[in-house]
């Protein structure tokens, strides 16, 4: 038996950030009700190299069953509101106001179902000057800041995979947990409200406090850490890059002494503490890519892994397709199986299975049946 069997989640839901919420929901064993309009979810058209479906819809809806609905119309509201009495939880994430407006805020439906949890996610929040503005992850990505500090000293750039919508809907499934366990103890719901730009704010908190306790902007310095150093890409004599990353002065230590075979540099001022380092970088970098690019990079790795300094392989994508600590799943889609990243936790030593991803109203009519007035 799953986490969540017999709870009922519905959710109004599109892109990203609410169906990652959901479907996390759904993987915990959660009975999840997509609404989608008659054209479906856009983000089914996102792309189409999944045997003709959406990497994106895959990932993000598996194990729910989708209701074409219109949440304009009458009848259609109806349904949803009889779903909503037997429901546990309630998500939405459509345009600022959207919800509310067709009769789905947050205090209209629990009003009627005290017991539900209910989840509104915005882009920047339900007040203040940009409540009303549209959100898309890209676009957070650059108001939140973090594009200022990822990129290189040319210019900023965009992290590469949805991270203020992954990072919403993350923070969302854990609010709902809570939200849950509370009610086993209240009996009552909650009103739970996220937004992109609240996530990533959080993620951003350590660049915040260095801007305002130091006045110091966090630098742009590509495959580094820019407070912490040694930490990151290094060349070698075979060409591809290695990243290592030193945390404190005993590896520091260690690599002087047991790779770099300079146990001197530990105790030069200009290396001896991470502060020092971080402020002479140009230089410590000198004598690390010397020794690395003298040397047979599985001899190199043979140091690094005797004197347990921590490295790694900068992949590209292919490289993670093959990787031995990548473990895998299968789910079912209208299409044919698809292979996906299995879900990170392993519980008692199991993986769940995934139930499979929905065709557009592939469960209208039997929902329908199930909720008639």
């Amino acid at each position: 038996m799953a986490a969540l069997d017999g709870l009922l989640v519905l959710s109004l839901e599109q892109a990203v950030a609410a169906p990652y919420c959901s479907s996390r929901l759904a993987d915990a064993g959660a009975r999840v009700i997509k609404v989608e309009r008659a054209e479906g979810d856009f983000a089914r058209g996102y792309d189409n190299l999944v045997h003709g479906e959406s990497a994106y819809f895959v990932w993000l809806n598996r194990g729910k069953e989708s209701l074409v609905a219109d949440i304009k119309n009458p009848d259609d509201r109806a349904l949803l509101y009889r779903i909503v009495d037997r429901a546990d939880v309630f998500i939405q994430n459509l345009a600022p106001g959207a919800a509310a407006r067709a009769g789905f805020g947050a205090e209209t439906l629990r009003s009627r179902n005290p017991r539900l949890v209910t989840v509104d996610i915005s882009g920047y929040g339900e007040s203040g000057a940009y409540a009303d503005m549209k959100a898309y992850d890209l676009l957070v990505q650059a108001e939140s800041g973090l594009t200022s500090i990822t990129g290189t000293a040319d210019g900023p750039g965009r992290v590469g995979v949805s991270a203020c919508d992954i990072s919403c809907g993350m923070y969302s499934t854990m609010a709902v947990l809570e939200a849950l366990i509370a009610r086993g103890r209240t009996g009552r719901g909650a009103a739970i409200q996220t937004s992109l730009f609240a996530g990533m704010s959080d993620w951003m908190t350590v660049p915040l406090m260095h801007f305002e306790y130091a006045n110091k902007p966090t630098p742009r310095v590509g495959l580094n850490h820019p407070t912490i150093h040694p930490y990151g890409a290094y060349p070698t004599a075979g060409g591809a890059p290695l990243l290592i990353a030193i945390q404190n002065e005993r590896e520091f230590a260690r690599l002087c002494a047991d790779v770099l075979a300079r146990p001197d540099i530990a105790k030069d001022d200009r290396f001896a503490t991470n502060v020092a380092r971080c402020a002479n970088r140009a230089a410590l970098d000198a004598i690390i890519a010397g020794v690395f690019t003298s040397m047979p990079r599985e001899a190199l790795i043979a140091r690094l892994k005797t004197a347990q300094i921590a490295f790694g392989a900068v992949n590209d994508v292919a490289g993670l397709a093959r990787h031995p600590a990548l473990r895998r799943t299968e789910v079912a889609t209208p299409s044919g199986p698809a292979r996906l990243v299995a879900p990170p936790p392993v519980v008692d030593g199991k993986t769940p299975a995934l139930r499979p991803v929905p065709g557009i109203g592939q469960h209208s009519e039997a929902i329908r049946r199930e909720f008639a007035a």
